[in-house]
């Protein structure tokens, strides 16, 4: 049995099944163009008008500060602060510029100082509130009353970056998704700083060359992991100023590390004084107004991506993340919720009418192709990400093939299969053709980045694949003396499925932040369900570290394979399927002159196991049971395979003969 899987994506004009349908493509790509075209007029360019932040916002200019809003259903606007005592002073009043809706304020410099709180006083017909400037650069909460403001941040000294981004190679994105919060050893919230110093460091070890950084933009509610958010252009202050991000950043990069961060465009959160829900007393200012405006899963509203005020502000939003952090890239989230109108909600994706049919929101395939557009045009070497487990025709596609245009697409559907496959299926009822068709069913037309397990699989109430593995045995027997067997079995299989996983991605792999050492415990963060505790919210890197347990030989697998595949570019390299044996349970492949072995059985080890394999020598690379990581040492080290002769089954073949011991991965490596 064969099978070959192209490392490059073919073109989305190859899949017959779109045949039908390129009519409605060609007319998606040309709604886009329409939209740029509707909100720049045909005079500025899509990059001119997705710089809304530097226009609207507060701004120290040479001779004063400037602050400019959009609020169209206001009638009235004061800055409030501790300037003016926060009283409702004349002199802080905004006037209207137009009956666009901008209001506009204009101060002497010593008006105000780096520094100082402030929110705005909004009147409308019938009533009035407090709010956070739409595009409010910091937002800080007291830790007393709770309650948010906007916060002047002007310092004296700008940060100067000392690193350029480095390169990006396409099919070869290794992420490690990490939460700054959460990322200290220690029950409390982590800083910008204390990432930047202890676990940076970590993740360039582990070979990886991408973070994806949760929960950047500002949150009321911390346990939303992020995704609630209130103000789009504000680094979350709970984890530090905007140099300690930038620091962040800056030390990433030059540990030849790229930083992506989740952009959340699907929603915002309903908080209408910290958020834009009712920003002017009007439910559609950004928002849709009927219940299309509301998400009745996530208890948040939705963006209205037919509005040109709309686009403007969320295409500004991915620029300004590019120019004030330099990240090199974004990972959307929610992309399904976007897609649909009915939100991906109790939908059955099982057939290609599903992405044709009245169900899709036109308007927000346009605004996603038009930020992919934009974020391609200021750095063509940045990196978009797409989450969506619809399977969406066309959207890891390029424009000029009829796709949205971004560069990668989560495979969303392998978490899934691996937690199904471990929770129903007995270790001897699993069939190797049946991983592989999982782990390789992809689209041909676009990238993809396959995992394991993300933070979705850690948060309280489900269960990370080590405890679905392990479980309660994790508490007690992790010493590296115990020779548990329901542990022994658990690292076997949690090396053996992330090895898997990896070797078969097809452009990109992810690791969630403590998974790539089975982190015992799952994520919780302080709420009044557990008493505000933290004692969740938080990685314990010390088992890690830790010589006397059995966490160090995930870990040490872990960095070994990563830095094989980073440093071979085997990610970029074509997939070929050798061989898929059901009852002695073994899958074997081939990437980029790497041979890969894997034999699941739960206790029937093969001797002189024949492998029909290409010309060349044959030399052990590293396998899943060497002592080093935590096996029993039943393979020797460093040996070469030459080619034989064999008569097979009646046939004369020229292949290898291996040892294969059960619950093992071994990887060889052709030369010629």
């Amino acid at each position: 049995m064969r099978k070959r899987c192209s490392a490059q994506p073919v073109s989305l004009a190859e899949d017959v099944y779109l045949d039908p349908y390129r009519d409605v493509l060609r007319r998606r790509v040309a709604f886009a163009s329409q939209q740029e075209a509707r909100i720049t007029n045909g005079h500025a360019s899509l990059e001119d008008v997705a710089a809304g932040h530097t226009y609207f916002g507060l701004h120290r200019c040479a001779d004063g500060w400037v602050f400019r809003e959009w609020a169209p259903n206001a009638t009235s606007i004061h800055f409030l602060g501790t300037f003016s005592d926060w009283k409702e002073l004349p002199e802080y009043a905004l006037r209207r510029l137009n009956d666009h809706g901008e209001w506009e304020l204009r101060l002497p410099l010593e008006a105000l100082h780096h520094g100082d709180l402030y929110h705005l006083l909004i009147r409308w017909p019938g009533g009035e509130g407090k709010r956070i400037p739409a595009y409010a650069r910091r937002v800080v909460q007291d830790e007393h009353t709770h309650l948010f403001c906007a916060q002047v941040w002007a310092p004296d000294v700008s940060y100067a970056w000392q690193h350029a981004s480095p390169s990006h190679v396409p099919g070869q994105v290794l992420i490690y998704e990490a939460h700054v919060g959460m990322a200290q050893d220690r029950a409390a919230v982590g800083t910008y700083e204390e990432f930047r110093v202890q676990t940076l460091p970590r993740i360039r070890a582990g070979g990886y060359n991408t973070i994806q950084l949760m929960a950047v933009a500002e949150h009321p509610y911390y346990g939303s992991f992020g995704y609630h958010v209130s103000s789009f252009f504000a680094a979350s202050s709970r984890f530090g100023t905007p140099e300690e991000l930038k620091a962040l950043i800056d030390d990433a990069h030059g540990m030849g590390l790229r930083v992506i961060i989740d952009l959340v465009h699907s929603h915002g959160v309903k908080n209408e004084v910290e958020g834009l829900s009712c920003f002017d007393g009007t439910r559609y200012q950004y928002f849709h107004d009927s219940e299309r405006g509301d998400h009745p899963a996530w208890d948040s509203r939705c963006f209205d991506y037919g509005k040109p005020e709309v686009l403007h502000f969320l295409l500004s939003n991915c620029r300004f993340w590019l120019d004030e952090y330099r990240v090199d890239g974004f990972r959307f989230d929610g992309v399904t919720s976007m897609l649909y109108h009915h939100r991906g909600l109790g939908t059955a994706f099982t057939s290609y009418e599903r992405y044709f049919d009245g169900s899709v929101d036109e308007d927000a395939v346009a605004y996603l192709t038009l930020a992919n557009r934009l974020i391609h045009r200021l750095r063509p070497d940045a990196v978009t990400v797409a989450e969506d487990v619809s399977g969406f025709a066309g959207l890891g596609a390029t424009e000029e093939d009829g796709g949205v245009g971004f560069d990668y697409r989560l495979a969303m559907g392998i978490p899934d299969f691996w937690f199904r496959l471990v929770q129903e299926h007995r270790d001897e009822d699993w069939k190797p053709s049946w991983i592989w068709s999982e782990l390789t069913n992809r689209r041909a037309d676009e990238r993809t980045i396959s995992y394991v397990e993300c933070h979705d699989q850690a948060i309280v109430g489900s269960k990370t694949l080590i405890f679905e593995l392990i479980d309660a045995a994790m508490y007690d027997h992790m010493h590296v003396q115990d020779n548990s067997p329901v542990v022994q079995r658990g690292i076997a299989l949690h090396k053996m499925i992330r090895l898997l996983t990896l070797a078969t991605s097809g452009h990109g792999y992810l690791n969630f932040m403590g998974n790539e050492f089975g982190h015992p415990e799952w994520i919780d963060f302080p709420r009044e369900g557990n008493n505000w505790s933290y004692h969740f919210a938080q990685r314990q890197w010390h088992l890690r570290d830790d010589m006397t347990l059995q966490y160090r030989f995930l870990a040490e697998f872990d960095r070994a394979v990563i830095c094989l595949f980073a440093e071979h570019n085997l990610l970029t390299q074509d997939l070929k399927l050798l061989l898929t044996e059901e009852n002695n349970q073994i899958l074997v492949f081939e990437r980029g002159g790497f041979f890969f072995f894997f034999n699941f059985h739960p206790h029937q080890s093969v001797s002189d196991y024949y492998v029909e394999t290409p010309g060349g020598t044959y030399r052990h690379m590293l396998d899943s049971d060497s002592a080093e990581f935590g096996g029993y040492s039943r393979i020797e080290q460093g040996q070469t395979y030459e080619r034989l002769q064999v008569s097979e089954r009646g046939l004369r073949c020229e292949g290898i003969r291996i040892y294969l011991p059960c619950r093992t991965a071994l990887i060889l490596r052709r030369s010629l």
